[in-house]
This record gives C-alpha cells, sequence and structure tokens, in this order.
C-alpha cells in the first residue's frame, strides 16, 4: 500500500487547525526551521524532516495532557506514514512518550525541541530582541541561571546533545542559525 507523504502546505494547516496560540505557533516554525537546517548539513531529506519538525507539538495545546499519544492518533488519522508518526512521538521520550528516539532525524528533534526555547528567550532578553546578532555564547551564559526559562529543561538538551554526539556550542550554534532563517516569522526579527 502507497503511503501519503504529507506535503508542508498539509502540516501547516493540520498544525493550525489544533493550535490557535501564536506562540505554539512561532515554536513549530523555529523547530521546522532548525531541522531543515540540520537536514541540510547532513544531507538528509530536509522536507521530511521540515514537515515533521512543524507539527511535533501538534497536540500540545488542545491535548496536554496527553502529549504525543494524541498527535500519534492523530497523524494516524490524517493517513501519515509511520515514520512521521514515530518520530513526532519519540520527541517526548522519557516525558511523556516511551519511543526512543533512534534515527538522525530523531534524535535532533529531541535535542532541539526545548533548545528552540532557551535560544528564543535569551535573544528577547538581548538588547536588539534579536536571533540576528546572537551567539552560541550568550545562550550559554543564560544556560548557568536556571531560573532564566526555567521551564526549559537543560538536561533533555544534554541528553539530546549526547545522542547526537555534538558538543553544546556547536548544537547551539546550529539552532541560532536555523532560527535566524524565520527570525521575522518568530518575533526575533529585533526592534530595527
Amino acid at each position: 500500500m502507497d503511503t501519503h507523504i504529507p506535503t508542508r502546505q498539509e502540516a501547516w494547516e493540520i498544525l493550525c487547525r489544533y493550535n490557535e496560540s501564536d506562540s505554539l505557533r512561532r515554536h513549530a516554525l523555529a523547530v521546522e526551521a532548525v531541522m531543515r537546517h540540520m537536514a541540510r548539513k547532513r544531507g538528509e531529506d530536509e522536507e521530511m524532516w521540515g514537515v515533521i519538525g512543524l507539527v511535533h507539538d501538534l497536540d500540545y495545546e488542545r491535548y496536554p495532557e496527553e502529549h504525543c499519544r494524541k498527535s500519534a492518533e492523530i497523524l494516524a488519522a490524517a493517513g501519515w506514514p509511520e515514520d512521521y508518526i514515530r518520530a513526532v512521538v519519540s520527541h517526548g521520550w522519557g516525558i511523556c512518550s516511551d519511543v526512543e528516539p533512534l534515527s538522525p532525524l530523531e534524535r535532533t528533534l529531541y535535542a532541539v525541541d526545548e533548545l528552540t526555547g532557551l535560544v528564543a528567550t535569551s535573544a528577547l532578553v538581548r538588547p536588539s530582541k534579536s536571533i540576528l546578532d546572537m551567539e552560541a555564547s550568550s545562550v550559554k551564559k543564560k544556560w548557568k541561571d536556571k531560573r532564566f526559562a526555567a521551564g526549559v529543561d537543560r538536561a533533555v538538551i544534554k541528553r539530546g546533545a549526547e545522542l547526537l554526539g555534538a558538543d553544546l556550542t556547536s548544537l547551539i550554534t546550529d539552532t541560532i542559525l536555523g532560527m535566524r532563517l524565520v527570525a521575522r516569522e518568530i518575533g526575533l526579527g529585533g526592534n530595527a
């Protein structure tokens, strides 16, 4: 049986159907951009990585207590391929899912999901309010202050970097570079 490969437009429509919050939509766009950047860097399928990044928190607004599980149901009902669904569910590993991220795509999503939040928050407290002039060192300074962006689980980010075999600085740099591509759309273009 042929499996339908979802397009970016279909991913955006299903995301918006289940998420009305601007902040959740901006987070989805940030993760999508980072996933596309990482896929390009690794010579992987940029479209697949981006689409999965876009819908990874599909169920979060409506079904926070069933996060990841509800996404699997929604995507399966929409005819999404099993590997896409597995990747989405794996980003909640150890938090709300027992699906371990194994592929490079899954491990990347696991690593950058929380990190995009820390990067975005770090950019917003800069005088420029921009990610365009921010470097990894700024994020690393904020990393040490556990009260800053207290909701960001730094242990997940660290574990994700280890799964990828990446050092934290390079992972932060790649996340910033990916997010710069959509800086205006995600509200981090600055006050210029």
